[in-house]
């Protein structure tokens, strides 16, 4: 029998409520298949867990139930889990690499993506589970089950801290722009400890209060709509901004010496010194120097949307895992090509003197352009809408640890997204220094999330006598898997020299 044919009884139960078919389907009528750690009627409730319960007069086929999300909203929603703010500071990352060298890294990581998706996927369909923690559950028993969930539920606080933290800092800003004032004022309405907290209650809060994480394509897509209107403005600002800049240029360059804390800084998990100075206009195709170490974790954790895959997949329409690696290949494609269009015109407006944080730079050139200004609106809508995407891993990997094998109660899925949002809120407004600690974990979790845990449990879950250990796929995921563990030991090593030197702000990770 072949490995791909597995799955489909096996994804069948996952997608049934329990009661119904799960009688039906049998520990007898799932296929046993060597290898596997724990008998087959033993994870059959864990599957069932997070899909909503109760009795239907009518049958429930394969596709009634949680697979109703299209796939074009399906792309949405992986799109806007992969897009970070850190498209804010990959000018910057081109401006220490060069075009050429930051398009091989770009390139090349992008493809890692692709693969790391495809390691989960499979892995899934061998053994017809849809949540990364009960993956691990299914590879190393309890330990990795705790290992995925409290890596994701590290992962995600971390980029969602950091997220609030941008709204916190930034709408007073536009708000303040909006009313032409001089000076900041002590306003309700320009406090960024008031204005989080109205964000989280009348946008992410409702949005993260959905049953199915579905029903925010449309967010999902609006907000994808606000990082296109931000790229189309980096490239028509590319012809109107003179090189090199006039008058401004002086202030500009002064202002390279000292970085402020931005949100790439933060969503990649180190903070960033101080810019290359340059002052042509010559774009460099080759670049190394004193940064370029640094903008290697930027290009390893510019994808990162793994907790979310799974999920996405349990609620994908008629879901098999070619359309749901098509769908990932579809979004990292849309994703690179932004991504690398948004670095190589930020790049060419302001060449060594653009800033860590793209926005910034053009603040430099005229704090009150209308355009710009609604950029920033632009950018803050993409990613408070972000949030709730965000929000529903950690909410699944706080289920499967504490309430395991309970049935859907709305009153907990309420609860634990308001604790949370709470938590995360007072996290931004009472305590900004630890968003540092963020960026340890950061630098732990996500290489662990995009390279180590997906190759490992890819080794452990496929059947030897499909795939021996020593076989080319299987060995191909071990090199993938010490790939991961470099990469956090560079990022590790690149927090703890800049902690070490002073930086010590760096934070979170996506």
């Amino acid at each position: 029998m072949d490995a791909t044919d597995v799955p489909l009884q096996a994804e069948m139960v996952d997608l049934v409520p329990n009661g119904k078919h799960a009688a039906m389907l049998t520990a007898s009528s799932v296929p046993s298949l060597p290898g596997d750690r724990f008998e087959e009627n033993q994870p059959v409730a864990e599957m069932e867990e997070f899909l909503p319960h109760g009795a239907e007069k009518k049958q429930t086929h394969f596709t009634d139930f949680e697979g109703k999300t299209s796939f074009g909203m399906s792309v949405f929603n992986l799109s806007n889990a992969i897009m970070g703010s850190g498209i804010l500071g990959l000018a910057y990352a081109m401006a220490n690499t060069g075009i050429i060298l930051f398009l091989f890294l770009l390139t090349a990581v992008a493809l890692l993506s692709s693969y790391s998706i495809h390691l989960l996927l499979k892995s899934s369909g061998i053994v017809g589970i849809r949540a990364y923690e009960q993956l691990g559950y299914r590879a190393f028993g309890t330990p990795g089950k705790l290992a995925a969930a409290i890596a994701i539920t590290l992962q995600n606080i971390g980029a969602m801290s950091s997220y609030l933290y941008i709204v916190k800092s930034e709408v007073p800003l536009v708000i303040q722009t909006f009313l032409n004032l001089e000076e900041k004022t002590t306003d309700w309405y320009v406090n960024g400890n008031y204005l989080v907290i109205l964000v989280s209650v009348t946008v992410i809060l409702p949005l993260a209060l959905m049953k199915q994480l579905g029903y925010l394509g449309y967010a999902s897509g609006f907000s994808l709509s606000c990082m296109v209107f931000f790229l189309i403005s980096v490239i028509y600002k590319k012809f109107q901004i003179p090189c090199p800049l006039p008058e401004q240029g002086e202030n500009l360059t002064g202002s390279l010496n000292a970085t402020p804390v931005s949100t790439s800084d933060y969503q990649n998990g180190y903070t960033v010194l101080q810019g290359p100075d340059q002052g042509s206009c010559i774009p460099s195709f080759f670049t190394l120097n004193s940064q370029t170490a640094y903008t290697i974790p930027i290009m390893a954790f510019a994808f990162v949307c793994h907790p979310e895959v799974l999920p996405i997949y349990t609620e994908l329409k008629d879901p098999s895992k070619k359309k749901m690696q098509c769908i990932s290949n579809i979004s990292i494609t849309v994703m690179y090509l932004m991504y690398f269009l948004a670095a190589l015109f930020g790049y060419l407006t302001f060449y060594g003197r653009v800033e860590s944080e793209l926005l910034h730079t053009y603040n430099k050139v005229d704090p009150f352009d209308v355009l710009i200004l609604c950029v920033r609106v632009a950018v803050l809508t993409a990613v408070t809408l972000t949030v709730p995407i965000v929000l529903f891993p950690v909410r699944r990997a706080i289920q499967q640890m504490l309430f395991q094998g309970k049935d859907f109660s709305w009153i907990r899925h309420v609860t634990i997204a308001v604790v949370l949002l709470t938590f995360i809120n007072l996290l931004v407004i009472f305590a900004p220094s630890i968003l540092g600690i963020f960026g340890l974990i950061g630098a732990t979790s996500a290489p662990c999330l995009i390279f180590i845990f997906p190759a490992i449990f890819y080794i452990r879950i496929m059947p030897k006598d499909k795939e021996p250990l020593r076989s080319t796929p299987k060995v191909l995921a071990a090199c993938f898997a010490l790939l991961g563990v470099l990469f956090m030991i560079m990022s590790l090593s690149f927090i703890i020299i800049d902690w070490a030197t002073g930086g010590g702000k760096s934070g979170g990770s996506h």
